[in-house]
């Protein structure tokens, strides 16, 4: 089965497209390469022994999408193409409607268009907002505290009157927590253009001597170290997590929603520490003030994956840290060298 990847030379998609293809579907990769390299190709050719099919496109050009579309056959989208940074979206919001949402709308009038009836959506823990309790399950009320978080709940609700207009139509928003870590070959990573926005890669980047120290961005917050609190989930998990999904619903219809989580959270400062001890490097951070948006703690229950998908997260912030140094030490400036 040919599956249409958005996004997918980005970090969650390229991995998710070597789970994909072991599970034995055919990842077709759709990217504009805005926040990614060509050289993911020969990196997951090198991994998996397999030319992955790649069109390079924005998801914001309906011909090209209905072209892919039809030419590749195509069965099932996966939808990573999205523009991430919370503070970013804060700037420039404009910019990120356009692409999550009005790109997302694009994508699925392409769809239609090509009678492609199902849709597995990166979506993200933002949509629960200023968390009422933890740890935070999929009944939660969805709201959002930055422009970014607002596009997630937007392309949710359109998924939803989407299916409710066909029923034969199947969407599936999965909302993950914080990803991290690398693929363990160490060949593949989290690779961002410019600074990154994640913590994960700053801690590496930081470790391999491409920036001078962390800025951990408020240390009062009502944690137990003042810094902030997030469910750090591995890629290789997270990506086992989309094909579960796919896998299980894939001949049902409606629009569902999972998280994909560890159900345990880690401060900035505690992951600094693992990362040190996986690098045998001292990292050093400096405090700065909050970023607008931001919030003290994050984690999810994921018991609903576990249930109904058979899936859990397997790898512990240990494999995190350690993976995401193998993979840095090796491509000290990312793919680019």
């Amino acid at each position: 089965m040919n599956i249409l990847v958005t996004g997918g030379m980005g970090y969650i998609g390229s991995h998710t497209c070597l789970a994909l293809y072991k599970a034995g579907f055919t990842p077709i990769i759709y990217d504009n390469l805005s926040n990614s390299s060509i050289k993911v190709l020969e990196q997951l050719k090198i991994i998996a022994n397999h030319t992955f099919e790649f069109v390079e496109g924005d998801i914001n050009d309906r011909d090209k999408l209905e072209a892919t579309l039809n030419d590749y056959n195509i069965k099932a989208v996966f939808h990573f193409a999205s523009l991430k940074a919370v503070g970013k979206s804060t700037e420039q919001p404009l910019r990120y409607y356009d692409n999550n949402v009005s790109g997302t709308v694009t994508l699925l009038t392409a769809m239609q268009k090509s009678a492609v009836k199902q849709i597995i959506f990166s979506s993200s823990a933002t949509v629960y907002g200023d968390p009422q309790y933890l740890p935070i399950d999929e009944k939660h009320p969805i709201t959002a505290t930055n422009p970014y978080g607002w596009t997630k709940v937007m392309v949710e609700q359109i998924l939803n009157d989407w299916c409710l207009a066909n029923e034969q139509n199947l969407a599936i928003a999965l909302r993950y927590f914080n990803p991290a870590g690398a693929h363990p070959s160490g060949l593949l990573g989290e690779s961002p253009t410019g600074i990154p926005n994640n913590l994960m890669p700053y801690i590496s980047q930081t470790a391999v001597g491409q920036r001078e120290f962390v800025n951990i961005f408020g240390n009062d917050y009502d944690t137990e170290d003042g810094t902030g609190v997030r469910d750090y989930i591995h890629i290789m998990d997270l990506a086992e997590g989309h094909v579960a999904a796919f896998s299980t619903h894939q001949k049902d219809s409606g629009s569902l929603v999972y998280n994909l989580g560890t159900g345990k959270g880690y401060t900035v400062l505690e992951i600094i520490t693992a990362f040190s001890s996986s690098a045998n490097v001292e990292i050093n951070y400096k405090f700065a003030p909050r970023r607008a948006g931001d919030i003290a703690s994050n984690f999810a229950n994921a018991s609903l994956a576990q249930e109904k998908l058979g899936w859990k997260a397997k790898l512990n912030i240990k494999a995190m840290t350690d993976d995401t140094w193998r993979w840095q030490s090796k491509y000290p400036n990312g793919l680019e060298d």
